[in-house]
C-alpha cells in the first residue's frame, strides 16, 4: 500500500522523464490537459454536464491542440521543443476518424509536452502553456 502512495508523490527527474516513450508522456499529458480544461469549464460556466462536455471537446480535440502547440512553438525552450518533436514523430497505432494524421501527431507532441512538464513538476510552466492553449482555442471559436 505504501508503494502506491509513493507513486503519487514521487518526483521524476528530467532525465527519467526524457527517457520515457513519448507516447507515454502523451498518455499522461492527455489526462492532465483534460482535468485542467474541465476545471476551467466548471469555474467559468454554469452549464449542465452534457453542455460542459460539448465545450470540453472543443478544447481537447486534436485540431485544437495542434493549433495551440503551433501558436506557442516560438515560446518553447530547446528541451520543450525536443519533447514536442519526439511526441509528434512517435508512431501511433491508430488515428481517430475525422482527424488528419498531421493534426493527431502534433496533438501528441502537445500532450507529450504537458506530460513532461507535469512529471518533472514544472507546474508553473505547465499552467502557462495550458493558459495559452485555452486562449488560442477561445480565439478560434
Amino acid at each position: 500500500m505504501n508503494n502506491i502512495k509513493n507513486s503519487f508523490s514521487k518526483q521524476s527527474s528530467p532525465l527519467e522523464v526524457k527517457m520515457m516513450n513519448p507516447l507515454t508522456l502523451a498518455y499522461i499529458g492527455d489526462a492532465v490537459y483534460e482535468i485542467y480544461i474541465r476545471k476551467y469549464l466548471i469555474m467559468n460556466y454554469t452549464s449542465k454536464v452534457n453542455e460542459l462536455n460539448k465545450k470540453c471537446v472543443k478544447f481537447v480535440r486534436a485540431t485544437a491542440q495542434c493549433e495551440a502547440v503551433i501558436s506557442i512553438m516560438d515560446q518553447l525552450d530547446e528541451e520543450e521543443l525536443k519533447v514536442v518533436k519526439r511526441g509528434r514523430n512517435a508512431s501511433p497505432k491508430t488515428v481517430p476518424k475525422n482527424t488528419q494524421l498531421i493534426d493527431y501527431k502534433m496533438s501528441s507532441g502537445f500532450e507529450a509536452l504537458l506530460g513532461y512538464l507535469y512529471l518533472t513538476g514544472n507546474i508553473e510552466r505547465l499552467e502557462y502553456i495550458i493558459e495559452k492553449a485555452i486562449l488560442k482555442t477561445l480565439d478560434e471559436s
